[in-house]
């Protein structure tokens, strides 16, 4: 393993039991994610992106291999460790943005430092001015519904970086976007990465957009293209 690797992925497997039969989706893959690097998992839809970012993430854990975050390996910790350093280490953004519609921009972007335990002053503080750097300065108080789809997939970024992780892991973060919008929010991420110093990895099947990352890894009937 790289020592400058935020995630390391070794010789990942994962198969399911579907009716009986064993179907693999991911077979020996392994890969570095350096900090601050931009990476794209490019591939077809079923060729295991979605798996090897969840296993990537600790939301999953492989058949066989192992993944390290931040040095540590996922499947030496037990679940409250785990969720604790994915809390610490991993944001994540989703093709739906999956913000709690109840609640609003800001109290969405605060949720993960919450959790945390940082007082809510301070995390509201945080939500506040990294939802400015991704231009929801104005819209801190509406709820998603009152949002555009571009709008809450910024609030949905913005609560990936609130806690200023080594690695951010998107899953088709520009997929239920028109090209116009899609094309703003992938611009986004792409600053935010420079400013943030943050690891980025995304799932994409965009293969425009997968060239703008700095490396690309693709998957082909869960075996990873060399």
């Amino acid at each position: 393993m790289s020592k400058h690797a935020v995630i390391a992925c070794r010789n990942l497997s994962r198969s399911f039991t579907d009716a009986g039969r064993t179907v693999e989706v991911l077979k020996g893959v392994s890969l570095d994610i350096q900090s601050g690097e931009t990476a794209a998992i490019l591939g077809a839809s079923g060729s295991g992106k979605s798996t090897l970012l969840h296993l990537m993430g600790g939301l999953d854990q492989p058949t066989e291999g192992e993944v390290w975050v931040d040095g540590q390996g996922m499947h030496a910790l037990k679940d409250a460790e785990r969720g604790r350093l994915r809390n610490q280490a991993i944001g994540f953004v989703y093709q739906f943005h999956h913000l709690l519609p109840e609640f609003t921009a800001l109290e969405n972007a605060a949720m993960p430092l919450l959790i945390r335990r940082v007082p809510t002053t301070e995390a509201r503080e945080a939500a506040a001015e990294v939802l400015e750097q991704v231009g929801l300065g104005h819209r801190l108080e509406h709820k998603p519904g009152e949002l555009s789809g571009g709008e809450r997939q910024r609030a949905a970024v913005a609560r990936a970086l609130v806690t200023r992780p080594q690695c951010v892991l998107a899953d088709e973060p520009t997929g239920n976007l028109d090209s116009r919008t899609g094309g703003q929010v992938a611009d986004l991420m792409l600053t935010l990465n420079e400013r943030f110093n943050t690891a980025l990895v995304m799932v994409t099947h965009d293969r425009e957009l997968a060239a703008r990352m700095n490396t690309i890894h693709e998957l082909e009937d869960g075996i990873l293209k060399v």
